[in-house]
């Protein structure tokens, strides 16, 4: 198999206002156009009866014009969201590396986000030394906020 990262999927309450938060907070870029999706294509693809979903694709910061990208998706049914914990199998989080932990978690506070730990730093098990935190989006998804060096 010849692969390639495309993108990650963040299934929104309200999409609109999470693409904004990662725009905003982490210099996402907005790749058009908005999707809008429905019909006997999707409901296959999903498994899901008269699924429809809207949303965006945002290019991730640091990537390039090709890079991978986050996908921001309403459904118009959703289902409820288990509380939020670090240690749950499956996708974790998502990370984005900063010049200034303390300031990157401060912006994402004030942006509606969450404290889920503190700010710490430790040595790898390679002898790089980093600084790290997990904090949520507003809608309760985990982003790791990392420093190296």
């Amino acid at each position: 198999m010849n692969a390639r990262y495309v993108h990650t999927n963040l299934v929104a309450r309200d999409w609109r206002a999470l693409a904004a938060f990662y725009q905003r907070v982490f210099g996402c870029r907005l790749v058009p156009p908005e999707r809008d999706y429905r019909g006997p294509a999707l409901d296959a693809g999903t498994g899901l009866a008269g699924a429809h979903l809207t949303g965006v694709h945002l290019r991730l910061p640091g990537c390039g014009e090709s890079g991978p990208t986050i996908e921001i998706f309403s459904y118009d049914a959703l289902l409820e969201k288990p509380p939020v914990a670090v240690n749950r199998p499956g996708f974790g989080h998502i990370a984005f590396e900063t010049g200034d932990v303390g300031e990157a978690r401060a912006e994402v506070l004030a942006n509606g986000g969450q404290a889920v730990g503190e700010v710490v730093s430790l040595t790898t098990s390679a002898g790089s030394r980093v600084t790290w935190c997990y904090v949520t989006d507003p809608e309760g998804n985990v982003i790791e906020l990392q420093m190296w060096g």
